[in-house]
């Protein structure tokens, strides 16, 4: 049975599938670390007195990741071969991460932390290019609905290396490695990528073919940082604010119900994706979910019970997670030259490193004097544009 030229045009789901497991492993690698295991481990060293040194270990790593995702990425465009510069980023991100137990000074462990930040954003800044040149335009939905999987998978890997019982404290840094391994590797050995020369065509000769506008590139930028200042808010004062409304929550409550948004995010994201890649809409499911965690967080905000606040932040957890996975794969859709998708990218993930620089200033500026009603109004307002910003875009020049 011979191939279709319909077929030729679309990328085999068993790389889709591969590259989706890869690129939940790269969330592996370093959601139970930085969450769980770094804390532990900084709280073992400091003597217990380790919230200035974390503080420190996480702006120090927010810089070097952003730097660090741009220039690998822009490496791989020259080099023109992603697969040896993941594999590589997947070795060393491995080794450092089973080096933290070695370490024995707070200094130590920073500039561990500090090296295995750039090792990570060697795997990961290629592996996020490597989908720009393998998946269409025709697939991207598929594609989003697949990355929804990732945060899933990291919040899953937590739970599984803390598992009491299950792995000393040192030996769960030796299982994040295992997990990253076995999730990263299938695609760059066994993964059949299907060659597709047009998605890799310079910029220089397609003069003639519509490209985004500048103006949606800087839109979806936008976008994209107001909504991820709101997940990281979220994300930090979850707990904070439900104990707020009743104090008889526990962090396994929380973390229950975060699990299961992230779960449940997951085919809600695959059913959007595949409604956006049959009617060729894109924006419109980014536009829509943008206004719909606007509205969870309104709903946060005027909240005076505890059934209502979940209620709020299901919504918007639920619809954020689904805008990000979304706009992940989209993003590879308007950026307008594939001989620095990497570089861009790299320009593109300063949306998610960002935010934790400018969250805690507006925390600090709000939460004191209007408590957390107010930041989630501020934050509703954020979300709000963001949705403008998209629903008004136009989708080339």
């Amino acid at each position: 049975m011979t191939e279709t030229s319909g077929d030729l045009d679309r990328q085999s789901l068993r790389f889709l599938w591969l590259y989706a497991l890869a690129s939940a492993g790269g969330a592996v690698a370093y959601v139970p670390f930085l969450t769980i295991l770094l804390p532990v481990r900084m709280s073992e060293l400091s003597g217990g007195d380790d919230v200035a040194p974390l503080a420190y270990a996480a702006f120090a790593g927010a810089v070097i990741a952003s730097l660090a995702n741009i220039a690998f990425g822009w490496l791989s465009d020259r080099s023109g071969n992603r697969k040896a510069w993941i594999a590589t980023g997947l070795v060393l991100c491995s080794l450092l991460l089973v080096s933290v137990q070695a370490t024995h000074s707070l200094a130590e462990l920073i500039g561990v932390i500090v090296v295995w930040q750039l090792a990570l954003n060697l795997m990961l800044a290629p592996l996020a290019a490597w989908a720009g040149d393998m998946v269409p335009d025709r697939q991207k939905g598929l594609l989003g609905g697949l990355l929804a999987f990732s945060p899933a998978a990291g919040a899953a890997a937590g739970a599984l290396v803390t598992w009491p019982g299950l792995a000393g404290a040192d030996t769960r840094l030796e299982l994040v490695a295992l997990l990253t391994i076995a999730m990263v590797l299938p695609v760059l050995v066994t993964g059949y990528d299907r060659p597709m020369p047009h998605l890799m065509t310079r910029s220089s000769e397609l003069s003639d073919a519509p490209r985004p506008s500048r103006g949606l590139i800087g839109r979806m930028w936008i976008a994209r940082l107001l909504v991820q200042i709101s997940e990281a808010a979220l994300f930090a004062y979850l707990l904070y604010w439900f104990r707020s409304i009743d104090p008889s929550v526990t962090d396994s409550d929380t973390a229950r119900v975060f699990s299961i948004v992230l779960v449940a995010a997951v085919p809600l994201s695959l059913l959007t994706g595949r409604w956006s890649d049959r009617t060729d809409r894109p924006i419109l499911p980014l536009a829509s979910a943008a206004g719909l965690s606007a509205i969870g967080l309104l709903v946060m905000a005027l909240s005076d019970t505890l059934a209502l606040a979940m209620t709020g932040y299901v919504l918007f957890g639920l619809v954020a997670a689904v805008f990000l996975a979304l706009h992940s794969a989209q993003t590879l859709r308007v950026l307008p030259r594939p001989e620095t998708r990497g570089r861009d990218l790299g320009l593109f993930n300063l949306t998610n490193t960002t935010p934790s620089l400018i969250m805690p200033l507006l925390t600090l500026g709000l939460v004191p004097g209007f408590g957390f009603d107010g930041l989630w109004l501020v934050l509703a307002g954020l979300a709000l544009m963001a949705c403008l910003l998209l629903a008004t875009a136009r989708r080339a020049a």
